[in-house]
């Protein structure tokens, strides 16, 4: 009889447990209706009385995005019309005509053309502003979806009047819609002696073939060591990153593991293939812009010593995102689980809603930050991003190259260049003489730009504090000279930032000609992260020395 009522007290608790949970839950899911109750009779309500027409798709889509952004950025909601830019954002394929467009000042403008494709071969240019889309008038008005309108069916027929720089009246282009592939892998080559790179600027569905394909094409090349680029790889398909690192590591070697709310969708993800080459030396270049897919497979690279790291912190972003079909068409990406590389860290910021300006984690304190092991015993930290072996300075532009930029005078320029010389000399060749830069110089001399520099920013801010410390008036004179001498001249600094200007206005003439495999190439001469990744590989000892240091 004790022990019986031993065992029906121990057990009271437990029940208790499970109607305390029942009850939550229950309670849980009553606050749910009633709140979805409280917005249905809010949205009758204002659609009934409010002063304005509504449109019930766009305050909708406007509330949910609204609700969503106040868990994670990552978690969205995609309506029936932006299905579309959801495959292609999965597939990297769409149905158009293969030209980036953007719309300025009432102005749709080609501001690239991707090679093999639709627009390319119908001998669309950069720089021509569209202004008719078959009887569409679309001429300096903003209200304007270019993207929908040149998008449509394999095969179907679009007419695109345009303004090119040079001719007298519009023309007419006519060109059939066909499918279009976003690449994965924009550029690959030889670099150095033995030494290839491979640009991976997206992880879509068929970015490992990308990747496998060039990889092979270069070692028959007689390719020695490798440089993966990674920088400004903002991610995409998890699956592509584990088979992007099965190329470097092992059949059988954890790539990830992702961790969640749902228990059964929690899972250990392997290598499953023969690798292609677990020997090559490697140099994974990252960035502040290098994020999820991308850090996985350099957290796999550092985590496995497999190859060496050189650039900025990566972005942070440990999070896995689910993509769960909605009613009418419609789907949701949400986050499920956080993801664990092979040392165990999760690279997830500590903190996602705030971030510099620039969008890096910035400065973690070392009390928020847990140490892990790579297999030689290499010290790596979780708490946010992946930290390279080797840190270098993020590159940084003049406030001249900026405002430069800004205004789009860079483009415009190049576009009148490419009117006025039908050839250039190969990319790696390219260069502008004195003359050609001394031109330039003259064609801005009208144009409108400004901008402001750190000095003057500091000067303005010393100029603030002395009015609030009421000690303006008397050093008035001296800051006023102060000043004057600090003002940026526009004409010393183009010959002050010469170097830089002449630089990026020659990238941006040879994408005229030779389109983003063109610039790519030309970029090498001043990318100081890809020269500093050629000298490690051909040190071998370094490059060793690196892998097996504890840190």
């Amino acid at each position: 009889m004790r022990k019986y009522l031993r065992t029906t007290l121990l057990a009271l608790p437990v029940v208790a447990g499970l109607a305390l949970v029942s009850f939550r839950q229950d309670d849980r899911l009553f606050e749910i209706a009633k709140n979805l109750d409280i917005y249905a009779t809010l949205f009758k309500e204002l659609n009934s009385y409010y002063v304005d027409d509504i449109n019930p798709n766009t305050l909708i889509k406007s509330s949910i995005d609204n609700m969503l952004k106040t868990l994670d950025p990552y978690t969205v909601y995609y309506a029936e019309d932006d299905i579309e830019d959801y495959m292609t954002m999965t597939t990297g394929k769409y149905n158009g005509i293969g030209a980036m467009v953007s719309a300025a000042e009432g102005k749709h403008m080609v501001m690239m053309v991707y090679e093999g494709t639709p627009a390319q071969k119908a001998g669309l240019q950069l720089g021509d502003e569209i202004i008719k889309i078959n009887d569409v008038d679309i001429a300096n008005r903003e209200d304007i979806d270019t993207g929908k309108l040149l998008r449509g069916q394999t095969q179907t027929a679009v007419k695109l009047t345009i303004k090119r720089f040079g001719k007298p009246s519009p023309i007419e282009v006519s060109l059939n819609r066909d499918v279009v592939k976003v690449t994965n892998v924009p550029y690959y080559g030889m670099v150095g002696e033995g030494v290839g790179y491979i640009d991976l600027k997206d992880f879509t569905a068929t970015a490992s073939r990308e990747v496998r394909n060039a990889f092979q094409e270069l070692k028959g090349q007689g390719m020695k060591s490798l440089v993966l680029d990674l920088r400004d790889n903002p991610g995409g398909l998890l699956n592509m990153a584990i088979e992007i690192s099965n190329i470097f590591v092992a059949k059988g070697e954890e790539i990830v593991s992702t961790k969640g709310k749902v228990n059964e969708w929690n899972k250990t993800y392997t290598a499953y293939n023969p690798a292609l080459d677990t020997e090559i030396p490697l140099v994974v270049l990252t960035n502040n812009r290098s994020a999820s897919a991308a850090e996985i497979v350099a957290g796999v690279m550092q985590d496995y010593d497999r190859g060496v790291l050189i650039g900025q912190r990566t972005y942070g972003k440990g999070l896995v995102q689910t993509t769960r079909d909605l009613s009418y068409n419609t789907k949701m990406k949400i986050t499920t689980a956080k993801y664990y590389i092979p040392s165990g860290r999760c690279i997830q910021a500590i903190d996602y809603s705030h971030r510099n300006e620039d969008g890096s984690v910035g400065k973690i304190a070392d009390s928020l930050m847990t140490s892990f092991k790579t297999r030689n015993g290499r010290l790596v930290y979780d708490g946010g991003g992946i930290l390279p072996d080797i840190l270098t300075e993020r590159e940084t532009y003049s406030p001249l190259a900026i405002a430069l930029g800004r205004n789009r005078l860079f483009f415009d320029y190049a576009v009148q260049y490419h009117a006025k010389h039908a050839t250039i000399l190969p990319a790696a060749k390219f260069h502008l003489s004195d003359a050609e830069y001394d031109a330039f110089v003259k064609w801005l001399s009208d144009k409108d730009y400004d901008y402001t520099t750190q000095v003057e920013r500091d000067m303005a801010d010393l100029e603030a504090s002395a009015k609030k410390e009421k000690s303006y008036e008397s050093i008035q004179g001296q800051l006023t000279a102060l000043r004057s001498k600090l003002t940026h001249n526009k004409d010393n600094d183009l010959q002050l930032f010469k170097s830089e200007i002449k630089n990026i206005l020659e990238e941006e003439i040879i994408k005229h000609y030779y389109l983003e495999k063109g610039m790519r190439e030309a970029s090498f001469e001043e990318d100081q992260e890809v020269k500093q990744a050629i000298a490690l590989l051909q040190s071998p000892e370094r490059y060793q020395g690196i892998l097996k240091t504890k840190k």
